[in-house]
């Protein structure tokens, strides 16, 4: 390493991936970067395993972009005999060692880092700087700013605004293109079984050293992972090539089946991209950027419909997500609207139900870390949030379970959008569903143990009676909900002796929760 006067020590997160970042447009031979894997980032959940290897083996790919680019680089590896296994830890050590006289780092997006970094910054004797991860659209602030003084946070006003403000989808008047903001309503159909879905896009990274390493270090995960054949990208090379799979292959049906499920198609048309962003290897904006490009050189293959909804994902629910999370971090967290206590069956870290949509939801997940979002929504989420789940058992799941699950994307999935434990903050109503919608958006009952048609019985879909449960157990919080009005008169109009059979249907359902 040169010794220099003045040295900077530049750390990099594990989800700071990003080669396109201002400070790797010049090499300074005064700067030295450092990326470290740490046992406070693997234990603070329980992860999948394919989680753990996909941020160490991406971490370590860009490490040696870096050194190619001939920037100085510091890589702690996990087994490390220096590895103080914190992040202040293994820094003021380095410090102290090099003799560095600055420090600099880029803005966390966990509110833990950001307070744990922040902590150790304003403790150091010598300066430091805090940079933007120029990635997102958005600042952590801008959505509050756009709601100041307003007592909602409609996610649909957040996202006409990015629209209008990036000029994405837009005319010369700021007026969408074909004339709706909105087009989810055609976004909303069940695979045909004639419809055989593209096989999806795989990598074939061995990353069986990096196993090993975390097998050696006793580190508790999840799932399972063929570490000879690690399927998700790595580096920003095979992120792009994913993204452009995505595009010329999945983009043309991705709106029309996005909310499908189907037995033993785990990725269908979705773009899986969500681990390449999350951890930055690729920007919102390229991505954008991309999907809209292809659609106006190809727009008699690619419906409008079909762009528009996975442009919302990006630009509007990612975003807006975000800026939720900063505006009511750290309180959001401890947010239980229906003051759930139960813990999750024991099945959802196995698979063994005889559920049929669970026991697929939670295979895939254990098995490729991955279930697209309605999986998540409206089966495992939905399950948990009637079978009164707590909160933070349903955080801890999915934050540990899913390769993309960083907690400022998670949480306010699950807690709010998922189980409505924000009491409303990011969705207008719970989403929960009985057996029907289930049966409606795909191809899990049709073999299951269980009726979906059933209300009542030995057989009968335990969606159903745990549906009416939730109903008839959260009337006073639920019955004034506008959005809740319907299903209410439907609750109401059914007999006293139906509703009886119901209830008790559930309850003995709740308390046998493990064997369902």
């Amino acid at each position: 390493m040169n010794i220099k006067k003045n040295k900077t020590l530049r750390l990099i997160l594990g989800d700071q991936l990003n080669i396109n970042h201002s400070w790797f447009k010049s090499v300074d031979d005064s700067v030295t970067y450092v990326l470290m894997e740490i046992r406070s980032e693997t234990d603070y959940a329980t992860h999948h395993i394919q989680k753990v290897i996909g941020f160490f083996a991406a971490m370590r790919d860009f490490a040696k972009e870096l050194q190619q680019l001939n920037h100085h680089v510091i890589y702690i590896k996990l087994n490390d005999k220096n590895n103080l296994q914190r992040f202040d830890k293994n820094c003021l050590f380095l410090i102290e060692q090099y003799n560095f006289t600055k420090f600099e780092y880029q803005l966390p997006d966990e509110y833990r880092l950001d307070l744990h970094l922040k902590s150790f910054a304003n403790e150091l004797s010598i300066p430091f700087t805090v940079y933007d991860s120029e990635h997102f659209y958005t600042s952590r602030n801008e959505l509050g700013d756009l709601f100041a003084g307003k007592k909602s946070y409609l996610m649909e006003t957040f996202y006409r605004y990015m629209r209008k403000k990036h000029k994405v989808l837009v005319d010369m008047d700021d007026k969408p293109l074909n004339g709706k903001w909105n087009f989810d309503e055609a976004n909303r159909k069940k695979l045909p079984k004639s419809h055989k879905p593209l096989s999806p896009l795989l990598f074939s990274n061995d990353v069986s050293g990096i196993e090993l390493e975390i097998i050696q270090s006793k580190i508790n995960t999840i799932g399972s992972v063929n570490s000879k054949a690690f399927i998700w990208p790595v580096n920003r090379s095979q992120s792009l090539i994913l993204l452009n799979f995505f595009v010329e292959n999945c983009l043309q049906f991705f709106g029309t089946f996005q909310d499908a499920m189907v037995p033993h198609e785990w990725s269908l048309y979705h773009s899986r991209l969500s681990f390449s962003l999350n951890i930055k290897l690729i920007s919102p904006k390229e991505v954008v950027d991309k999907a809209i490009d292809f659609y106006f050189k190809n727009p008699e293959s690619i419906a409008f419909h079909q762009l528009e909804g996975f442009v919302r994902q990006i630009i509007g629910w990612r975003e807006y997500m975000r800026g939720i999370y900063w505006l009511k971090m750290p309180e959001y967290s401890h947010l239980n609207f229906f003051n759930h206590t139960a813990s999750l069956p024991q099945w959802f870290w196995t698979g063994k139900t005889k559920m049929n949509c669970l026991k697929h939801a939670v295979s895939q997940s254990l098995e490729f870390a991955y279930a697209h979002h309605i999986q998540r929504l409206m089966i495992t989420g939905n399950f948990a949030l009637l079978a009164c789940i707590h909160p933070d058992e349903v955080d801890a799941w999915y934050l540990g379970i899913y390769i993309d699950a960083i907690e400022w994307v998670e949480i306010t999935n699950t807690r709010g959008m998922s189980q409505f434990a924000d009491g409303g903050i990011v969705a207008t109503k719970p989403y929960v569903s009985s057996a029907a919608y289930i049966h409606k958006m795909s191809g899990y009952c049709e073999s299951c143990h269980y009726k979906y048609d059933q209300k009542t019985g030995e057989k009968s879909c335990p969606f159903n009676s745990l549906y009416w449960n939730f109903f008839n157990k959260n009337e006073d919080a639920l019955s004034n909900n506008p959005r809740m009005g319907m299903m209410y008169n439907v609750w109401r109009k059914m007999s006293d002796d139906g509703r009886l059979a119901i209830l008790q249907q559930a309850e003995y359902y709740l308390k046998q929760i493990n064997s369902l």
